[in-house]
């Protein structure tokens, strides 16, 4: 080498190089739970082996609606995006030889969130554990799930007092533990733009805090202990620049909060606090091998400023807009982050952006706008009301459908779907069937006969008794946990808990938004399809009635959503209920309403369970020849069965076009109705 010293070494002598001392990593997580306790215990063993540092929780969807396997709501969705905890006994199998006093747990639980970690506290105790030995988190926010996840059960009201009840009651006997987690991730997954991210969380934390202070059960002089407990759980998308200044916006307003609004003087209590998963939206089922891209992008958004770096971090896979991810594809995600946290000097710096203009001026306009749109919900009368009048939804509905828009047009460009879909074969996809994790059939009989033998072998005195009290409770203002505990220990089970508390606090049914979504900008093809719906109603006599339906606990209402605003936007009727409806409520529907077609919509992989049913059921009320059509996360084996059995047509995320999919539809009742279908003369955008 020219100019290097004799012998050939280079003038620099690398053992006296010396590195910064390196920060500690974030708690590596993965979201993981399936199928039944047990698989899922062995899961969580083999995750924890190769270096996985806590425990993130996925529950099935009638676990955290609160619903027993055998329950009808319940049927087709055991298993499926989580695993099913119906009891104490269930628990028990979940955690066998993980030693909880030593594990930070995560739940991801909102309206059963007090029984789930009344649960924990219980299995705890009886691996010998003390309460102020457990650390991790419950989520228990039910504002977010009101306007995006869909999993609540009671009105605000009641919800507001079970998320307090369990706030106060840990924070004296449980206090390391995490009781609320305030939940911004899922808003960024029904549209929520940066601002509206960071203005609804703070909305909510203001409407929980107020409720806790209201309540009594928290002196004034540790309100302080309240916060310090309180954790944020955020979205991180690929615009990572963007994401890490939301982050530092985030600080800022928390931080100004405590300090203003509830006089919380110690620093380390105003600590902004939050764990991530990275987005989920922007993951695609056309080029799936570019999601890992996609996910490391987002991870550096969390993790590259370490004043506004993240506490704990979980990664999807790169299969999940395809299915449920296989352990090989969650290993994959785990290693992503550890080699960002042991491979790269990402850790050896003070922050990157200290002292950036442009971080800077970003996180100012972040704030500025943030406090302004605050400002407007809590002149509402704050987040519950903004949520019972529909605000907050109809501006996420909006903000979806301005994102979606943006995306036919190609004024966004994602790669592999609306530009660059040129692609060379898979081969992670040469075998579709086995290129993600499938749950037995036989998972669902296997939890009804489990939970049959429960009850068999409890004592039913002590079970009713508990309930009793837990009833009793319910109707004055009394903390609900002890109660909640002694039903664990009983052997109450999920419903039964649940069921309770429907009977004392009744259910609720949030808004869908859509009715106060704005109008679809227009243009050719817009034009187009508002012509063929109006000369196909007025050829039929009437208008052009769509019924939207959601069968089953599948809360993910935004594509429902997007396709009742696009719908109604062209020219169609729109019949669409919201969330959770059996099969026989959805023909119940369609027969009064009258539909000339109907759409379902499933994303929680329990279509070839429901779907069917639906069928059937429009069969035998006489509804045979009215066309369906289903969109979800639906695997392309289960479309060709889909079709066989009688479905017009199946839409997945890969048919981005929503206004392509309005012409399919009119067409689809063109040849239902004996009318000839129409090509549009405008060049339609490929889906």
């Amino acid at each position: 080498m020219a100019g290097a010293p004799e012998g050939g070494r280079s003038g620099f002598d690398q053992s006296k190089a010396v590195r910064s001392e390196r920060d500690r990593p974030w708690i590596i997580r993965t979201y993981a739970g399936h199928s039944s306790p047990v698989e899922s215990n062995a899961l969580y063993r083999q995750n924890l082996a190769k270096g996985q540092t806590g425990l993130s929780v996925a529950f099935d969807l009638p676990t955290q609606t609160g619903y027993d396997p055998d329950h009808v709501l319940a049927r087709g969705e055991i298993g499926k995006v989580g695993v099913p905890i119906a009891h104490l006994g269930d628990m028990r199998a979940l955690f066998d030889r993980i030693p909880l006093a030593r594990m930070n747990t995560s739940m991801t639980i909102n309206a059963t969130a007090m029984w789930l970690f009344a649960l924990y506290q219980v299995v705890a105790e009886e691996q010998g554990a003390q309460p102020d030995e457990l650390t991790g988190t419950t989520q228990n926010d039910i504002i977010k799930e009101y306007l995006s996840r869909g999993t609540y059960v009671f009105p605000p009201g009641p919800s507001l007092r079970l998320i307090t009840d369990l706030i106060a009651y840990t924070v004296v006997e449980v206090p390391r533990w995490n009781p609320i987690n305030i939940c911004s991730y899922h808003l960024q997954e029904a549209g929520a733009t940066p601002v509206q991210e960071i203005a609804y969380a703070m909305c909510t934390v203001i409407a929980v805090l107020d409720a806790v202070v209201a309540s009594g059960q928290v002196p004034q002089d540790r309100i302080g202990e309240v916060c310090a407990r309180m954790s944020f759980f955020v979205n991180a998308g690929v615009r990572f620049v963007e994401e890490m200044c939301k982050m530092r916006a985030f600080g800022v307003l928390w931080d100004g909060l405590l300090r203003t609004r509830y006089k919380v003087v110690d620093p380390a209590q105003r600590r902004f606090r939050y764990g991530v998963q990275v987005n989920s939206l922007g993951l695609t089922e056309a080029q799936p091998e570019n999601n890992v891209t996609r996910i490391v992008l987002e991870a550096l958004g969390v993790t590259l400023s370490k004043g506004a770096r993240c506490r704990a971090l979980q990664l999807p896979a790169w299969n999940e807009a395809l299915g449920l991810p296989r352990p090989w594809d969650q290993q994959w995600s785990l290693r992503i982050q550890q080699i960002l946290a042991y491979e790269t000097d990402l850790l050896e710096y003070e922050d990157l952006f200290d002292g950036s203009v442009v971080v800077e001026k970003r996180v100012a306009e972040l704030v500025d706008a943030a406090t302004e749109e605050i400002d407007r919900v809590q002149a509402m009368g704050g987040a519950v009301a903004a949520v019972e009048s529909g605000y907050m939804k109809s501006q996420l509905v909006n903000s979806q459908a301005a994102r979606r828009a943006r995306i036919e047009s190609g004024q966004d460009t994602v790669v592999g779907v609306n530009r660059y879909t040129e692609t060379e074969p898979n081969p992670l996809l040469a075998d579709l069937d086995t290129a993600v994790q499938t749950v037995d059939p036989a998972v669902e009989s296997a939890a009804g006969t489990r939970i049959a033998a429960w009850r068999a072998g409890r004592d039913a005195t002590a079970v009713g008794e508990a309930l009793l009290r837990l009833q009793a409770a319910a109707k004055t203002d009394a903390n609900l946990v002890p109660a909640t505990l002694a039903c664990a220990r009983a052997g109450v089970t999920t419903g039964e808990w649940a069921g309770v508390l429907r009977e004392v606090f009744g259910e609720y049914r949030a808004p869908t938004g859509v009715s106060a979504a704005a109008a679809t900008a227009g243009g050719a093809e817009l034009a187009e399809v508002r012509d063929l719906v109006a000369r196909t109603s007025d050829a039929l006599g009437r208008r052009l009635r769509l019924l939207i339906g959601k069968p089953g606990l599948d809360g993910h209402s935004n594509g429902a959503e997007q396709i009742a605003v696009r719908a109604r936007d062209v020219g169609f009727e729109v019949v669409y209920q919201g969330i959770r409806l059996t099969p026989a409520q959805i023909v119940a529907a369609a027969v009064e309403e009258d539909v000339h077609l109907v759409g379902l919509s499933v994303l929680s992989g329990s279509h070839m369970d429901l779907i069917p049913e639906v069928l059937t059921g429009l069969r035998t009320a006489g509804l045979g020849d009215v066309p369906v059509v289903v969109g979800g996360i639906i695997p392309t084996s289960d479309i060709q069965q889909l079709i066989a059995m009688g479905i017009t047509s199946v839409y997945t995320p890969k048919d981005y076009g929503l206004t392509n999919i309005m012409y399919d539809i009119v067409n689809i009742v063109r040849t239902a109705r004996g009318l000839h279908s129409e090509v549009p003369p405008v060049s339609r955008i490929p889906v």
